[in-house]
C-alpha cells in the first residue's frame, strides 16, 4: 500500500456514536468519513476512490450491520470490516461473522483504548494483505516473462538446431561431391592448416581418408607437393607434374579469397589411381 492517509468509513444511526469516533481518532493519522445508514455507506463506498477500513453498527434501522458489511464484502472484498453492538447475544455474533466476513465484533460501549488497538492491527492486517498482493502480483508478471522467455528460447533453440543440421547435411552433400571427384582436392588455411580433403587423397598420397585433416602441410607433404603450395602463395597460382612414388602426378592450385578473412588454398592432384 502506498503512503497515503488511512481512510476509515464509520456507520452508524446515532451521531453521538459517529461524533465519539472521529474525537477517538482525532490525533490519528485516518481520514474519517461517516454515514448515518447502510444506504448511505454504500454510496459512499461507490464514490470514494479508497477506503481501507469500514467501522458499522450491528443495529441500524432498515438495512442493517450484517447486510451492508455482507455487500461491502461482495463488492470490496479488500477492505476490512469492524461490527460495533450493544447486543451480546452469540447467534448475532455468529451472523456478522459469517455473513459479513468482519475481522473484529466489539461490544458497546467500547474502551477507546482497545478500539485504537483494534483498528491500528486492521490497518496493518490491510497493509500487509496490499503488500502480499502486490508481490504475488509482481512474482505472476515474473513468471509470466520467464515464461516467454523460455519459449522464446526454446524456439531460438529449435530454429538454430535446424540450422545447424542443414549446415551438416550441405556440409556431408560437398564432402560427398568432392569424394565423388576423380580427384584429390586438399584445402588449408594461410597458414597451412589442412582443413578439407576428400576420398581420392588415400589413393594419391597414401594416406587414410581424412587423415590428413588438423595436420600442417610442413608436416605431412612431401617437399615436391610443398614446393608447389610455395609458389601458390607467392603467384596466387600454380601448376606443376611431379613424381609422386614412382608416379607422375598433375598437382594444380590456387589462393580462395573470401569476405571476413576467410581465405585459403585449394590444390588438386591429379593420377590415373584416381580414375579407377
Amino acid at each position: 500500500m502506498s503512503e497515503k492517509t488511512i481512510r476509515i468509513l464509520c456507520v452508524d444511526d446515532e451521531e453521538n456514536v459517529l461524533k465519539s469516533l472521529k474525537r477517538i481518532f482525532l490525533d490519528e493519522d485516518y481520514e474519517i468519513i461517516t454515514a448515518v445508514s447502510g444506504e448511505e455507506g454504500l454510496r459512499i463506498m461507490q464514490e470514494q476512490d479508497s477506503i481501507q477500513l469500514v467501522i458499522s453498527d450491528y443495529r441500524m434501522p432498515g438495512m442493517d450491520g450484517v447486510e451492508f458489511l455482507r455487500k461491502i464484502y461482495d463488492n470490496w472484498p479488500d477492505t476490512i470490516r469492524i461490527v460495533l453492538s450493544g447486543y451480546a447475544d452469540t447467534a448475532s455474533v455468529v451472523d456478522a461473522i459469517n455473513e459479513g466476513h468482519i475481522y473484529k465484533f466489539i461490544p458497546k460501549p467500547w474502551n477507546d483504548d482497545e478500539l485504537k488497538v483494534n483498528v491500528l492491527n486492521a490497518v496493518e492486517r490491510y497493509t500487509l494483505r496490499m503488500k502480499n498482493q502486490q508481490l504475488t502480483e509482481k512474482l505472476q508478471e515474473a513468471n509470466d516473462e520467464l515464461q516467454i522467455i523460455n519459449q522464446n528460447l526454446e524456439t531460438l533453440v529449435e530454429n538454430r538446431t535446424a540450422e545447424v543440421m542443414f549446415q551438416l547435411q550441405a556440409l556431408q552433400i560437398s564432402q560427398n561431391i568432392l569424394d565423388a571427384l576423380p580427384m584429390a582436392v586438399i584445402g588449408m588455411d594461410m597458414d597451412g592448416l589442412i582443413v578439407q580433403s576428400n576420398r581420392c587423397v588415400e589413393k594419391v598420397l597414401g594416406v587414410p581418408t581424412g587423415g590428413l585433416l588438423g595436420n600442417n602441410r610442413q608436416d605431412v607433404f612431401p617437399d615436391e607437393i610443398k614446393a608447389v603450395i610455395d609458389k601458390i602463395m607467392d603467384k596466387g597460382f600454380a601448376q606443376e607434374r611431379i613424381t609422386l612414388n614412382n608416379k607422375e602426378v598433375f598437382v594444380k592450385g590456387g589462393v580462395i579469397r573470401h569476405t571476413h578473412d576467410q581465405n585459403g588454398i585449394v590444390l588438386v592432384l591429379d593420377d590415373e589411381a584416381c580414375h579407377e
